[in-house]
Formats: C-alpha cells, sequence, structure tokens
C-alpha cells in the first residue's frame, strides 16, 4: 500500500478526528439503524514494544531495533498478521540505519504477540490464508518479490521467497494481495516506475498468481489491465450503466467483497488510491469475468465490510506505530475505508495541506461513491492501509 506523506509530518501531535457531521448513508442492503455513536479506539500493540535484529548495509555487526511503520493487516482464525515497513524504501532501498528488512508480526485479538520473521524489502500486501499460509509482497515501485510464510513450520523453513516468472510487464512493483477461491491476485503498483517510455495500455492492473513450490516461482498472468473496459457503477451519474475506458494510474489495496450480503458480494476489489477509484471484478479469472468501476469523493486505501453490530474493526497506524481496535456498534455490510487525502493524484508535495486532511476513517456508499468521516473517540488514530473486521 502507498505510504502517507504524513511519514513528514511525525513529530506532529495528532488530536482526534474531526466529529461526524451527518447521519450516515443507507447503502442498498444495510441496515436503516445506521448509528451516529462514535468507534472507540484502543491501541493494542506499539511497535516501540517490539524489535528485530539485522545486519546493518555495509557492516558485518548485528544491530537491534524496534519496528515501525505497520501498514497491511489480516486475519485468520483468531490471530492477526501484520507487515512493519521499518523505514525500508519503496524499491527494497535501506532505511536510514541501514535496515534492509520489513517485519510481519502474529497476534492475538487481545494484542499479544505469538511470533514474528523477517522478510528482505519492504513489506506491502499481507494476507492469510488456511490453504496456503502467510503471504507478503514486497516493494511496491520496483524489484518486487513475494514471501509465502507457514506460521506452524519450525522457525529455519518458515519463510520462502519466491521470484516473479518475469520482469513485471507493467514496469513497477506489487502491493497487495488477496486469495479468491485458492486463487492469489496481486495488486500491479506504480506502472512505469521503472519504464523509460510513456505507460502502455498493455499494463496490467492485477497480476493472478500461481506458485511453484520446486522452483521457487510465482507465475504471473494478467487478471485485466489499466485501460480495460468497465461499467460505471455510480448510480445516480449520468454515465451510469454505460461502458468507459479505464485508465489506472494507481493499482493500490484489494480485497474480496464478503458474500452474501452487500452490494458487490462475492467481487475482486480493487483500489485505484490517485485515481480514486474501485474497479470491482465479477467472475475473476473465468471465462464470465466483467468488470465495474466505481468513483469515488475521496481517495481512500483499505476497504472493510461489518458482518455484525457488535463485531470489532482491527486498524495500523504508522504515523503511531500502532495496532488499533475499535468498537462500534457497527452497522451489517456498510463500507468502512481508510480516506487518504493525501494519496489523491494532485495532492500538494506538502500535505497535510488546506483541502487535504491527515488520513481518517470514512464510511462509503456503494451506490454513489461518496465517502463521509465518521466521528471517534479514544486514543489517536490516523489509519493507514490495513482494515481487518472480526464478528463479535
Amino acid at each position: 500500500m502507498r505510504s502517507s506523506r504524513l511519514h513528514s509530518f511525525r513529530a506532529l501531535l495528532v488530536v482526534g478526528i474531526a466529529a461526524l457531521t451527518g447521519a450516515y448513508a443507507l447503502f442498498g442492503a444495510v441496515s436503516a439503524s445506521a448509528t451516529k455513536t462514535p468507534f472507540h479506539v484502543s491501541q493494542i500493540l506499539l511497535g516501540t514494544s517490539l524489535h528485530h535484529t539485522y545486519t546493518s548495509t555495509g557492516s558485518t555487526a548485528t544491530r537491534s531495533e524496534t519496528l515501525s511503520d505497520p501498514d497491511d493487516i489480516s486475519r485468520w482464525g483468531n490471530d492477526l498478521f501484520v507487515g512493519f515497513q521499518n523505514g525500508v524504501g519503496p524499491q527494497g532501498q535501506a532505511s536510514t540505519d541501514g535496515n534492509l528488512d520489513s517485519t510481519v508480526i502474529e497476534l492475538t485479538l487481545k494484542g499479544d504477540v505469538v511470533a514474528q520473521w523477517d522478510v528482505r524489502g519492504k513489506a506491502d500486501g499481507v494476507t492469510a490464508d488456511p490453504g496456503l499460509g502467510v503471504l507478503a509482497t514486497v516493494n511496491e515501485d520496483a524489484h518486487s518479490a513475494l514471501y509465502l510464510i507457514r506460521p506452524s513450520a519450525p522457525a529455519r523453513g518458515a519463510v520462502t521467497r519466491y521470484s516473479y516468472s518475469e520482469s513485471l510487464p507493467h514496469k513497477g512493483g506489487t502491493d497487495a494481495l488477496s486469495v479468491n477461491n485458492g486463487q492469489i491476485l496481486i495488486s500491479a503498483s506504480a506502472p512505469g516506475t521503472t519504464g523509460t517510455a510513456a505507460p502502455q495500455p498493455s499494463y496490467p492492473a492485477v497480476y493472478s498468481v500461481k506458485l511453484d513450490a520446486t522452483s521457487k516461482v510465482a507465475r504471473i498472468a494478467p487478471l485485466f489491465f489499466d485501460e480495460s473496459f468497465a461499467t460505471v457503477a455510480n448510480k445516480g451519474s449520468s454515465q451510469y450503466l454505460k461502458s468507459t475506458k479505464l485508465a489506472l494510474t494507481d493499482p493500490d489495496s484489494n480485497e474480496i467483497v464478503p458474500s452474501p450480503g452487500p452490494r458487490f458480494a462475492g467481487d475482486f476489489m480493487l483500489t485505484s488510491q490517485g485515481d480514486k477509484e474501485q474497479i470491482y471484478v465479477s467472475g475473476a479469472g473465468t471465462a464470465h469475468q466483467s468488470l465495474q468501476v466505481l468513483s469515488l469523493t475521496q481517495s481512500v486505501d483499505d476497504t472493510a465490510w461489518p458482518t455484525s453490530t457488535s463485531g470489532s474493526l482491527y486498524s495500523t497506524d504508522s504515523t503511531d506505530d500502532a495496532v488499533d481496535v475499535m468498537t462500534g456498534p457497527f452497522v451489517i455490510n456498510q463500507s468502512i475505508v481508510a480516506a487518504t487525502p493525501c494519496g489523491a493524484n494532485g495532492s500538494p508535495a506538502t500535505c497535510p495541506a488546506p483541502k487535504y486532511p491527515a488520513n481518517y476513517l470514512a464510511t462509503l456508499n456503494p451506490n454513489t461513491g461518496e465517502v463521509t468521516r465518521v466521528a471517534i473517540t479514544g486514543a489517536t488514530y490516523v489509519p493507514q492501509g490495513g482494515l481487518a473486521f472480526v464478528a463479535g
């Protein structure tokens, strides 16, 4: 997931999120009793409480540092998996202290650490799947790779690095990933980063990936392209249900929409953060695959769909190096997003700025694309990337 420009403002004290200005929009099949009660935030884990060891570039000495920059988060059973990027750059560049490794943490829903593993590069996408293990992509802009972590395996053999089967044709890196019925789907991020020519229509937006355990190769095939055609999904728009050609510049987070329930239930969803769009793919990877595009009123990163009114929403906060939990009540199937104004194309180089506030938690109307800030109480909280809902 793309790093926010908020990192340059880490010294600022974030005093909270502004109050909700109106009632939640009513979303299709969701309950009409949307609550105005603020979500309450509690920190369950701080990166400063954890350490990893590494060998600094240009040195043979082993060093230790606290963990920082948590980004993606995924749930597996009663545990969570979080990737801490530890200052590594988007092409795998060393942090300011010479570290080259991110750390994937396994923790309980209460925040107790179970295990941790280092992976070489900047961990952007992290997802857990019972049939595969824990998958992590590294380096969102270039020099990307994929790691498979088997939490129950002995430490020495728990982490396997997979190289992609070819130079990524979109000339960028890889970011978020989802597993859909055993199919690994990975965002093709930062298109054209390493290219010398202008972006081409043939750039893939998402890869379908198969792992070859013998060769340690991740074999890629395009799922769809940055300039594929999609049906406009914004109800009330003059273009509603018309076909349009995409022009994606920032494929980023992705998820599988829960089924049954919300609009687009069961679809694979890609967020193009800078473009303020979400692409919903029905029948992903089949002969019946079709795309819909929902234009948003604000740039967003991760999305979650509560399946219970009394559950918990887990999230990462890279500004405070924290893993947080939010309690509701929630509205079933009401889309919740991490709004990222500074992640939009055209946002100022120095950001936050006027009209471009710091990240905030919001709801998303899947019919209109409207993004609405929600009220927060409790701990200081600036959502970064990952959101994971656990039903009560």
